[in-house]
């Protein structure tokens, strides 16, 4: 299995968003992947479709959860194949 590439599309000033950061990279021991983090705020149009909505942690185009870290939808990427 290739290891998951999340995004995580968030602001720099969001607490929600560094809270599902620091709650992804507590799998990391169980789990190999990569994360790449989005400042909505960077780009007009990541702006206008994530808005009020961050944090948002996707793989790929699913969405996986928004505002809180939902550790079910995560391990089960891993536990799926």
């Amino acid at each position: 299995m290739t290891a998951p590439a999340f995004t995580l599309y968030g602001r720099k000033w969001c607490h929600l968003c560094d809270d599902m950061l620091a709650a992804l990279e507590a799998m990391r021991p169980a789990w190999d992947f990569s994360v790449t983090v989005v400042d909505v705020d960077s780009d007009p149009a990541l702006e206008a479709k994530y808005d009020e909505i961050v944090p948002v942690l996707a793989l790929g185009d699913r969405e996986l959860c928004r505002y809180h870290f939902d550790a079910n939808a995560v391990a089960a990427v891993f536990l799926s194949d």
